[in-house]
């Protein structure tokens, strides 16, 4: 077998560039003490994090605002977060994410 030192160099490279943007925030922040305030709205990013991506996928479909007749995935997310709230099983909510998509597209 030929090891293709190009391809080598670019996944070492690639590596590299995902590793250090993960690992020197934590290396530069282990050693600061973070005031309270900045702690609290740090807590907050995870939340808005996911609210914008599930937006984004729930709500548009190609940059556009997608009807609410064509949505299929915004009324499969319906009985999905449900699920997710008072059940707080992921695999539950996978699986009424996915049968309610497969239900919805058979209706529809």
């Amino acid at each position: 077998m030929e090891i293709r030192w190009d391809i080598l160099a670019i996944i070492i490279g690639a590596s590299i560039v995902t590793f250090l943007p993960r690992v020197l925030p934590l290396v530069v922040l282990s050693r600061l003490q973070i005031p309270d305030l900045a702690m609290r709205w740090l807590s907050y990013i995870p939340v808005a994090v996911m609210a914008a991506l599930l937006g984004n996928e729930l709500l548009m479909t190609d940059g556009q605002l997608t009807s609410l007749k064509e949505n299929i995935e915004l009324f499969a997310a319906l009985p999905t977060f449900l699920v997710a709230i008072f059940t707080r099983s992921l695999l539950g909510t996978i699986i009424t994410g996915v049968i309610s998509v497969m239900l919805l597209r058979l209706i529809m």
